[in-house]
C-alpha cells in the first residue's frame, strides 16, 4: 500500500469514528448495539465495522475492525464482530457492492415510523423530500439479523436508486458512497421522521408535496455542492477541540 492510500485509508477510520461519536451524541445509538460499517476493497467486500460490545461514545479510528464478507471464519476470530454485525453487514457488502457504507440504527423517530402498519415517509417538506422514490420498506420482519435475516435484508438494496431501507418492526439502514454521504443521510432520515411523526400527531391533514417537486427537491439534495462533506468536517471540527481521543 503507497503512502496515498495509508493516508487515505487513516482519514476513512477517522471519519467512521466520527460519525459514530456524533451518533452518540444525538442519542441515536441504542446500548451497545447497532453497527457502521465501510469498504476498504474496490469489490466492498472487507469492511471496517465497529467492535463487538463497544459503546458509540468509545469508538476510536484504530478500534474499528477490518473483516471479510466472503471470510467464513469471520466469527472465530478472537476480535470476531457481533454476530447480528455479521449477519447483515456482511451480506450487504458481499451482495451491494454499490453500498460503500452502511449504517443500521434504532433510533427512536426511525424506529417509531418503522413500528406503523404504513411505514412510508411521505415528503411533506424538504427533508422528507431528500427520501422520494429513494426508500424502500421491509414488512417481513423475521427476528434478529443474524445472516439468513441480513441476507434477505440485502436484497431489498440490490437496487442502487434506494439509499435507506425501513426495517418494518426493526429500525433503519442507510447506505452511501461515504462516510459523510451516509451519516449525512441518517441525520436528516431521523429529522425527516420526526418531522412526520410530529404532523401525524397534530391529527390534521398533511401538505404532500407533488411528485414531479418532491423528486425535483431530492435531486438537488443530491447535487447540493459539498453539503455531506461540510457537514461531517464541522462534526470533526468539534470533535477535534472537545473530544480528540476519536481520532487515535
Amino acid at each position: 500500500m503507497n503512502t496515498y492510500s495509508n493516508l487515505t485509508a487513516q482519514a476513512e477510520r477517522i471519519d467512521l469514528a466520527a460519525a459514530f461519536r456524533w451518533t452518540a451524541r444525538l442519542a441515536m445509538h441504542e446500548a451497545v448495539a447497532n453497527h457502521f460499517s465501510l469498504a476498504i476493497n474496490p469489490a466492498g467486500t472487507r469492511f471496517l465495522i465497529n467492535p463487538n460490545g463497544r459503546h458509540f461514545s468509545r469508538i476510536t479510528a484504530s478500534s474499528l475492525v477490518e473483516i471479510d464478507a466472503d471470510d467464513p471464519a469471520t466469527l472465530a476470530r478472537p476480535d470476531a464482530p457481533d454476530p447480528t454485525a455479521w449477519g447483515l453487514h456482511g451480506a450487504i457488502h458481499r451482495a451491494c457492492p454499490h453500498a460503500r457504507c452502511a449504517m443500521h440504527v434504532h433510533s427512536v423517530h426511525a424506529t417509531v415510523l418503522a413500528s406503523l402498519a404504513d411505514s412510508r415517509l411521505p415528503a411533506i417538506d424538504q427533508n422528507t423530500a431528500m427520501f422520494h422514490n429513494r426508500l424502500a420498506v421491509d414488512d417481513h420482519f423475521g427476528g434478529m439479523a443474524f445472516e439468513a435475516e441480513g441476507a434477505r435484508c440485502a436484497t431489498l438494496l440490490a437496487d442502487p436508486a434506494i439509499t435507506t431501507l425501513v426495517m418494518g418492526n426493526h429500525g433503519v439502514l442507510i447506505i452511501g458512497r461515504t462516510v459523510a454521504e451516509t451519516f449525512n443521510r441518517l441525520y436528516y432520515f431521523e429529522r425527516a421522521a420526526e418531522t412526520y411523526i410530529r404532523a401525524l400527531q397534530t391529527g390534521r391533514p398533511l401538505r404532500v408535496l407533488p411528485d414531479d417537486i418532491a423528486e425535483k427537491t431530492a435531486r438537488e439534495w443530491e447535487t447540493y455542492p459539498g453539503f455531506a462533506d461540510a457537514h461531517l468536517s464541522e462534526l470533526k471540527a468539534i470533535l477535534d477541540h472537545e473530544d480528540p481521543a476519536y481520532a487515535s
